[in-house]
């Protein structure tokens, strides 16, 4: 062999080893199996997320060429259990060229976890009359010598409830409230329940609920007066919005009364009695506790990413890493008093004389406090949290709160959440009252250009039912879109605070095609998307929002909405946005908003592109739709008829607005008077005007029984954006079988009748309806607005000969109503105004 060739050898194995020990250099591998004082290659791993960061940021202290490229630090394949934070700094910081990479090893499911395992079950002696061996108990864990306080326990990964005063979902209501005593009387009957040290009461207020420690109880014969402690009792009774719900006609304040042992009486409760040191459960049938994994929560955040506005955290990446099982304290310490989406009143009171620099007609002051996340993030820039999973937490997952910019959040899981899933930017500084526009001067503080793309979040705000599934503060150039959210208590998506015209900090963001669906589950004056304050070149586009859950306990069952731009919304457009309904609200609303075009006749695309997209459609299979929970009935056209005499119109109106009709329209004909709109629940409705109009006759016209509408049965489906109706009304002859062929007629008419459907097209009606009750009919034309209908009628039977003889048939089935003259048909109503 030659020098040269010996030579050339060598330096072969030397850049061989130099390559591999460069690959080698910039990966460190961790292991819940392996050890701090290993080299942290993948043999010989370490066992923590913090001594590999620790490593990296050596290593980039020393500028070492090894991490020119970035630095992977892979996470194997278990549960790293946590006894404090990961703590990320601006000395963790990479760069674009030199990102620090965390993520999970190929095929791995590494979990951040910040619970502890409980196990040594045993056999419980009768526990409030059950017999003995029905409820299992186990010693709590300790800390230091004291016992571990937390509200939460899963059991085989399901979150247990806590033991509670009623059954199953049920809630009972409050009798009153005295905000002079901060006192509340409530139903007591059953004496098998008394005051125990850390009881508590959960009780549900308009759109947020409350968490009050009870500091005694008072019972009077069937009824008990509940005392609270400081500082809740005072923010409870002091603050006026939202304030318990006191109504004869919807019912009072739902609530229910949890954490005590004398309330662990149904299977799937839990109580953990701090001063004897002991954990009870009542397993469910089937659950053998001994062999179930059990969790509780000890960590409030598991990640904390913190920096400063000179010195921000930059280009740390998150994926496929699992953050479960963090706790929050709080409601346990000074009880849980929010004002809306679960930032919680600090102080709160209202204003004697109202009025702010910013709104004269101000009444209430309120200075906020915000949920801990298990991932919290300030005064971060350019990271990224891809493919992660945050679930079993106890209240917000992932918080990009102050200062962050330019971050990425897509194709993550978040379930199983007690709070928001995800909250953005500043609410208001503890310091600064809520109802003030935010407007930092230095900008740096101002969450801005973040992307919420492509995640799945599903069954979370299931604690703090006032919370909401993406929740946005004063932020700006923020993109939330492509994400599906289903099984939430309150709103899907929430853009905005402050309750202010005045033009702040919030601009340029984008709320678009995102898919939600089965929300307000506990609580409405909700929306699939809702808005506050001003936010100019904002939009709202191609959103696909369908399907509220039904409330039992809402303070008004009517006051849901898919869309929502609340107080102070102003210079937002709202388009194309997939809806069944037109059920918004605009309250309040400041300049410049523009709608158009959200209904159920935007392009079929709006709902097909809405939603994760790939490669992220995995995430789908977790999907959580509770189906055992009744839904709420969509608005749909139908028609009330009252007959009599003394109708005041405006009155009507307004009993059909409480009741959530939209856009209510009377028409009239001697004594008839027909309200026709869209509506939901049409028989509460009718029991209503009764109560108003005791002597009238009240007919309903629920269900047509033929609906043609332009966007299903017409080739050019391009729908008016407004409507006239016209109502005419008849009677059906007084032969039951010409009525059943009437019916049978019209139940056919699209396939045996097709040109009928096709003259109604040529007319450019966008909706006939015809509704029967008894042999009543109440046939409604829908055409657009500003249109003739005696231009477009002769249109429905020009070049269609079989119209006319549809037309001629029918005549045989129809007569005139009472009142109407001789050889009289149809008859119109008189639109009033």
């Amino acid at each position: 062999m030659t020098t040269n060739t010996k030579y050339t050898k060598l330096l072969a194995l030397l850049l061989c080893l130099f390559v591999i020990f460069s690959v080698q250099g910039t990966e460190l591998w961790v292991s819940n199996i392996g050890n701090d004082n290993n080299s942290g290659t993948k043999e010989q791993p370490l066992a923590t997320l913090n001594m590999a960061l620790r490593k990296v940021r050596n290593m980039r202290r020393l500028n070492d060429p090894m991490i020119k490229d970035g630095v992977r630090i892979i996470l194997m394949d278990g549960v790293f259990s946590l006894n404090e934070p990961v703590f990320i700094r601006p000395e963790d910081a990479g760069t674009a060229e030199s990102p620090t990479i965390i993520e999970a090893a190929s095929n791995a499911t590494p979990v951040l976890s910040g619970g502890v395992q409980i196990s040594n079950w045993k056999k419980a002696e009768a526990v409030n009359g059950l017999a003995a061996g029905t409820v299992w108990v186990t010693d709590a864990p300790k800390k230091a010598g004291a016992v571990l306080n937390y509200r939460q326990l899963w059991v085989n990964e399901n979150k247990a409830v806590r033991a509670k005063s009623t059954e199953g979902d049920k809630m009972d209501r409050i009798l009153s409230w005295d905000t002079k005593s901060e006192t509340c009387w409530i139903p007591f009957k059953d004496k098998s329940v008394a005051f125990e040290p850390g009881m508590e009461m959960f009780i549900q207020q308009w759109w947020a609920i409350a968490t009050l420690r009870i500091k005694d109880i008072e019972v009077k014969g069937d009824s008990a007066k509940l005392y609270f402690e400081q500082p809740e009792s005072r923010i409870q009774s002091e603050h006026p919005w939202p304030a318990p719900w006191i109504s004869e006609k919807t019912g009072n304040s739902a609530f229910f009364l949890n954490n005590a042992l004398c309330l662990l009486d149904e299977p799937g409760e839990w109580y953990l009695d701090r001063l004897n040191g002991k954990i009870y459960y009542y397993p469910k049938a089937g659950e053998d506790i001994t062999t179930t994994k059990v969790v509780a929560p000890v960590l409030e955040s598991l990640v904390e990413v913190k920096g400063t506005a000179d010195t921000p955290v930059q280009y740390v990446y998150f994926k496929n890493i699992a953050f479960e099982y963090s706790n929050w304290l709080r409601p346990s310490e000074q009880g849980h008093v929010p004002l809306q989406a679960g930032m919680y009143m600090l102080d709160a009171y209202k204003l004697k004389e109202p009025g702010t620099p910013d709104k004269a007609g101000l009444e209430n002051q309120a200075w906020l406090g915000r949920p801990r996340a298990a991932v919290e993030v300030n005064f971060a820039n350019n990271m990224l949290f891809e493919g992660c999973s945050f679930q079993h937490l106890a209240s917000t997952g992932l918080d990009l709160h102050k200062g962050t910019n330019n971050n990425t959040v897509q194709g993550n899981l978040f379930k199983d959440i007690g709070g928001s899933a995800i909250n953005l930017g500043v609410f208001s500084d503890e310091a600064f009252e809520t109802h003030l526009p935010y407007n930092p001067k230095d900008e740096r503080e101002v969450c801005s250009n973040e992307t919420v793309i492509d995640n799945l979040i599903t069954d979370v705000t299931n604690e703090d039912w006032g919370c909401v599934g993406i929740s946005a503060g004063f932020v700006k150039n923020i993109t939330i879109a492509h994400n599906e959210i289903s099984d939430v208590a309150y709103t899907g998506i929430g853009l905005g605070w402050g309750w202010t015209k005045t033009v702040n900090a919030m601009r340029n963001n984008k709320v678009i095609a995102n898919k939600i669906h089965h929300y307000g589950k506990h609580l409405y004056d909700t929306a699939g998307i809702y808005t506050l304050s001003a936010q100019p070149e904002s939009v709202i586009e191609e959103n696909y929002v369908y399907d509220i859950y039904f409330n039992p306990y809402a303070h008004d069952p009517y006051h849901w909405f898919y869309l929502y731009t609340d107080e102070g919304s102003a210079y937002f457009d709202v388009k194309n946005n997939w809806v069944p309904a037109e059920k918004f609200l605009q309250n309040a609303n400041g300049p410049d908003n523009v709608w158009e075009n959200n209904n159920a006749y935007v392009n079929e695309s709006v709902k097909t592109n809405a939603g994760i997209r790939e490669p992220y459609k995995h995430l789908l299979k977790e999907v959580v739709v509770d189906t055992n929970w009744p839904m709420q009935e969509i608005p749909h056209f139908a028609a009330v008829e009252l007959i009599g005499k003394g109708f005041d119109s405006e009155k009507i109106k307004s009993i059909a607005k409480t009741n959530g009709v939209i856009d209510a329209q009377l028409y009239e004909w001697k004594k008839h008077t027909v309200l026709y709109a869209k509506m939901n629940h049409i028989e509460y409705l009718k029991q209503q005007l009764a109560l108003e109009y005791p002597k009238a006759e009240i007919k309903t016209y629920n269900t047509p029984v033929y609906n043609f509408n332009k966007f299903e049965h017409c080739d050019d489906k391009t729908m008016a954006a407004e409507w006239d109706h016209i109502v005419l009304t008849a009677n059906l002859v007084d032969d039951a079988k010409l009525q059943e062929e009437y019916l049978q007629y019209h139940e056919t008419q699209f396939e045996e009748w097709p040109e009928v459907a096709q003259g109604f097209c040529n007319a450019d009606f966008q909706q006939l309806q015809v509704f029967k009750n008894g042999r009543q009919l109440t046939l409604v034309i829908s055409i657009p607005k500003g249109a003739d209908l005696d231009e477009l009628n002769p249109k429905t039977t020009e070049n269609n000969p079989r119209v006319d003889e549809w037309n001629k048939i029918m005549k045989r089935y129809q007569t005139g109503i009472e009142g109407t003259k001789s050889g009289e048909t149809w008859v119109f109503l008189n639109k009033l105004n």
